[in-house]
This record gives C-alpha cells, structure tokens and sequence, in this order.
C-alpha cells in the first residue's frame, strides 16, 4: 500500500475586463462609461491524501482515478481527520484498492471549490499514470453537495459519479444529462433532506437521462455513507463506465 500527505499550490491567471470605454477618468457630474482591465494571479492551495495501488508504476500502464471529497466536519489541516471515515479509512486499512485515490481537504471555514478542484485534477493527471477515460467523483455530506457541483461544472472530466447523501442546483442538470450517477440517501436524514438527492434525480430522469441510480436506505439517518462505501457494487459499477 501507498498511501502518501501531499500539500500542492496551484496558480492560475484570470483576466477581469469591464466595459469598453475611454481609458482616462472623465472628471465630470454625471455618469460616464469607464473600462478596467487587470491581470490577477489566483493562488489555489489544497492538501491531498493519495492513494496508489498495489502494482503502482507498472510500464505502460494507466489506473483509473477516483477523486472523494469529505463533508464539513472534516475540514481544516489536519488530514487524518478523512480517515475517520469513508474511503480514505478504507484504503488505510488495505492494499488491493484498484483505483488511484485522491482525497483533498477542504480549508475550514470554506465549501468545495470546482475551479481549485479542477486545477488539482488537472495536477494530479500530469503527474501520475492515470487513465483519463476512468476519472470517477464521489463525496459525502458537503462533498456530496462539492460532487453535484464540481461534475456540473466540469462534466467532461468525469466517467461517473456517485454524490452521498448531499444535493445540487437542479438548473445545473442538464449539464449533467448524460453522466451516469448513483446517488445515495438515507430516508431518516434530517440535517440533510432526502429530497436534495431526489429532486436532482428525478430532473436528470425528465431530460432522458437513463444512466442514472438512486439508493435510499430505509433505516438510515444523515450516515448513509458506512453502507455506500463498504458495498463493493459501487466500485463494480463505476469501471463499467468510461469516457
């Protein structure tokens, strides 16, 4: 087993413009039309758990790579706080996990950013030997929430995804209308409501989407994520999909 704390900064540009006017400030009552324009240098830094497989570095050979995003009461920087649970407890505790892991921690006080987890995607895939046509995104709680997003956001780089008891923005589905998605819920959850993960997928459901599963577990309150995470189905599941 390869389990190994990275800590990454990633930079970006973004250029902010505004409208096109004169470049000089009129100095006069009333309202006149000005431009700005500025280079900004975006800092984006994440801390990551990375999971490698057993066979890790075997020639021409590329892993499939699942991305997990923690819920709220996992956040800060301390990154053994993701192996209370989930998938990062799982693969501490064994070596045959088939895919490459990468589990980032999100700054406490802050919610899942597409954009940042976009650029450590992008990082993580120069860097490692990963099959970009078995990309996969779960998470759980407020991850489940970060999964609807980032998918959303950025559905060209996901194979499938499987978002935990969380839910999304249902004008964001139809970016979502041909991605397979598992979604999971405990039917007793009271801090997050059932009907988060049901109304995303009954709208993936009205725009044809037939790719689409939804588990609601009967006796389960907020932690449907024990019984997600220990079923081997999900993982089936998720290499039946590629880009």
């Amino acid at each position: 087993m390869k389990y190994i704390l990275l800590s990454i900064l990633i930079i970006s540009f973004l250029l902010l413009s505004g409208c096109s006017a004169s470049k000089e400030w009129i100095l006069a009552n009333g309202q006149h039309p000005h431009s700005f324009e500025k280079e900004i240098v975006k800092k984006a830094g994440l801390q990551f758990l990375l999971y490698l497989p057993k066979n890790y570095g075997e020639p021409g050979t590329r892993y499939p790579l699942l991305m997990f995003l923690h819920g709220s009461g996992e956040r800060g920087n301390d990154l053994n706080k993701l192996k209370v649970h989930s998938i990062p407890k799982i693969v501490d505790m064994k070596d045959d996990f088939p895919f490459i892991v990468v589990s980032p921690q999100c700054p406490e006080g802050e919610r899942w950013d597409a954009e940042e987890l976009n650029l450590l995607l992008d990082d993580v895939i120069a860097r490692l030997q990963i099959d970009t046509t078995r990309v996969y995104l779960t998470g759980l709680s407020m991850g489940g929430y970060g999964t609807w997003k980032f998918a959303a956001a950025y559905p060209e780089r996901f194979a499938a995804i499987a978002p935990v008891c969380g839910g999304g923005t249902i004008e964001d589905t139809w970016r979502l209308r041909e991605m397979p998605v598992w979604a999971f819920h405990g039917a007793k959850d009271d801090l997050v409501l059932p009907i988060e993960s049901e109304r995303m997928i009954e709208s993936l459901k009205r725009m044809g989407n037939t790719k689409v599963k939804y588990t609601l577990y009967p006796d389960a309150n907020h932690n449907s994520w024990d019984a997600t995470y220990a079923n081997p189905e999900l993982y089936e599941w998720f290499l039946q999909h590629k880009k």
